[in-house]
């Protein structure tokens, strides 16, 4: 990559600033040695909620609640977020950034335990949007739930890998976004493109 193209992309990682919320729940995720979403993807969860008008988000991966603060920055006034996490201590983290924030509490959604195990248990066509950022093997089965649990026009948003596009890169986490990424994007009810935003985002809409 050219030393243009780094520079145009830094300057995208930075162009809109976290708010000063974001910026505290990131320094709560350092504490507790979680892995928090960089400035570019964060606003750029926030736009895609913005652009679908989103009143329903899911997130598999609440982390101390960076990404769900930029999620609420861009949905409706009314939208509620049901954030899924299995770490308690990460979950008590979020409630305290949402409130610090001023969100008020039905707002949100906060939901400890084992995504697998929740997932069967909510609405089919429920949700605008639904975000996946946790343990990448696991990827094909939250895929599988949220072909179901997206409504037509909705918007899945998976964390990505740059290691992704790297051929000698033979881990299994790697594999299995390959093997993600290929299926969604030749997946008839899936319009796929994979955004070189942070490490990558990877994002699809039900057709």
């Amino acid at each position: 990559m050219s030393s243009q193209k780094l520079a145009a992309w830094a300057h995208a990682e930075e162009f809109v600033a976290p708010s000063e919320h974001v910026e505290a729940a990131r320094r709560r995720a350092d504490e507790l040695g979680v892995d928090a979403i960089d400035n570019g993807a964060g606003a750029t969860l926030q736009v895609l909620a913005a652009a679908v008008g989103a009143r329903a988000v899911m997130e598999i991966g609440t982390g101390a609640g960076v990404s769900g603060l930029w999620l609420l920055g861009g949905m409706a006034p009314d939208g509620i977020l049901t954030t899924i996490d299995l770490e308690p201590e990460h979950q008590r983290a979020a409630r305290g950034a949402f409130a610090a924030a001023g969100i008020a509490h039905q707002r949100t959604r906060v939901i400890t335990g084992r995504a697998a195990e929740v997932l069967p248990r909510m609405t089919d066509g429920a949700y605008d949007m639904l975000i996946i950022d946790a343990d990448r093997t696991d990827y094909p089965a939250y895929v599988e739930q949220a072909t179901r649990l997206l409504r037509h026009g909705g918007t899945l948003v998976m964390s990505w890998s740059d290691r992704e596009s790297d051929p000698a890169a033979r881990d299994p986490e790697t594999t299995t976004l390959r093997e993600v990424g290929r299926a969604l994007r030749d997946h008839d009810q899936f319009t796929t493109a994979l955004l070189p935003v942070s490490s990558g985002l990877l994002v699809a809409v039900k057709r």
